[in-house]
Formats: C-alpha cells, structure tokens, sequence
C-alpha cells in the first residue's frame, strides 16, 4: 500500500469534467514528475488533492496513509502532512509574513510554538533561502516578484515540515537563479519522510531535482508513464506524439 493512493479519480469545476479516472502511487521517501501541456489537469489534481473546494470529487478516492481524504477540509489534510505550493499564490493584504506563517504553523502542530523559538527557526530557514530580513515586514505575497513568492512557498514548506509536499509549477516564472534557489530548497527538504509530486511543463527544475518516475497528463488523464528518461524525450519531441496517441 502506498502512502499516497489515487484510484480511479475524477474532478469536476464550474460543471465541467477535468480529471478522467487518474491512478497515481507515491511514497514517502521519492519524487515523482507531473507534466503535460496546459489544460491538461495537473493542477486541478494538485487542488483535489489539498482539497480545494471549487474542486468536486465525482468519482474515486484519495488516500494519504490509510486516511481517506475525499471529505475532508483542506486544514484536516494540512494536519495530516498535506501541502501545497500554490501555482498562483496569492496576496494577503495586511498580514504579516510572521503573523501569517506562526499561526500556520501552530494550526498545523495543534499547539502554540514560543515566538522565541519560532523566530529562530523562521530566520535560519529564511537564511538558507536567501530570504532578506525585510521579509518579516511585508505583508503576505504583496509587491513580492515571482521569484520571492516562490521563495515564499518553499519557506512555509520547510516551517510547516509535511510529509506530502505537492509543487504546482514552482518553477514557473523564475529566472535561472531564482530556479536553482527554489530547488535547493526542495531538495533540503527531501528526504524518507516527505514524499513530493513536481507538477511541471517544462525539464527545467527536473535538472536540479531529481524524480524516481514521471508521468505524463492528457486530457485528464495519465497517458505516459516512466523514469527520468521520459522527461527527457518529452523535451526533445515535445508533447506531440503524445497528443496523436492518446
């Protein structure tokens, strides 16, 4: 039984059908590639999975360490382990980054942190981000560019320490040093307790985080599967071929 099981899953939004029956395994411990072209569904499993609510689950199940997630509020699964890096993350006005990643992370323990001890904690993760200080001033994602948003996620990953990590094209928008920051930082965070699903069109961020196995999204579906090679050929010929099979 693997960590986490997807069987037979289908999604719905706005009452269209987006997901067509995904079967997808991960382990704690292993990295596994998402990509396909745009519209194909990868972040919409990426959203069912952390449970959006836009998201309707019509058909199938989802499950994280024999716990199934179907019903489940986004902040039960974050307690679970559950998280996500958010394509898209949004500004929030008004709230500081402390105030906003100190309750996060005592919603997550179920149980206040001393601020001493999470201010050491918040400015040693910062540090190895190469987050500024100023950070602690801002408001949540507000005037921040791609680059620091995406610092911003992978820092409340590291606060946070899930053990399912899923990264909806954390790469996109970064420039070259940007990417190989946001990278490391995932790889810090790798390990046998954290598994981690890389959703991505591109083999960018695959260069410098390595996956056990990915797969290839289609029009809801998983039409491709297979090691690092994979990315690698969809690379070099595109998505195509897999269009004219699929």
């Amino acid at each position: 039984m693997a960590d986490l099981e997807i069987r037979d899953l289908y999604v719905e939004a706005d009452g269209a059908e987006i997901l067509r029956g995904v079967n997808l395994d991960l382990d704690k411990g292993k990295t596994i590639a998402l990509m396909g072209p745009n519209g194909s569904g990868k972040s919409t499993l990426a959203y069912a999975i952390a449970g959006h609510p836009a998201y309707d689950l019509t058909g199938g199940t989802i499950t994280w360490q024999g716990t199934l997630l179907n019903e489940l509020a986004p902040d039960e699964r974050a307690r679970l382990g559950v998280f996500l890096a958010m394509q898209y993350p949004v500004e929030v006005p008004g709230v500081s980054l402390t105030n906003f990643l100190r309750t996060a992370v005592n919603a997550v323990n179920e149980e206040d942190v001393p601020v001493r001890e999470f201010m050491q904690r918040l400015r040693a993760e910062m540090a190895e981000l190469g987050v500024e200080e100023s950070f602690l001033q801002r408001s949540v994602n507000e005037g921040f560019s791609g680059g620091e948003k995406k610092r911003f996620e992978i820092l409340q990953a590291a606060l946070l320490k899930p053990q399912l990590a899923v990264l909806d094209e954390t790469d996109s928008g970064l420039d070259v040093d940007a990417l190989k920051t946001v990278a490391e930082g995932v790889n810090r965070l790798s390990g046998p307790d954290l598994g981690t699903l890389i959703i991505t069109h591109y083999t960018r961020i695959l260069r410098y985080i390595q996956p056990d196995e990915v797969h290839v999204m289609f029009e809801g579906r998983l039409v491709a599967s297979g090691g690092p090679e994979l990315a690698d050929e969809l690379e070099a010929k595109g998505y195509d071929e897999i269009r004219a099979s699929a």
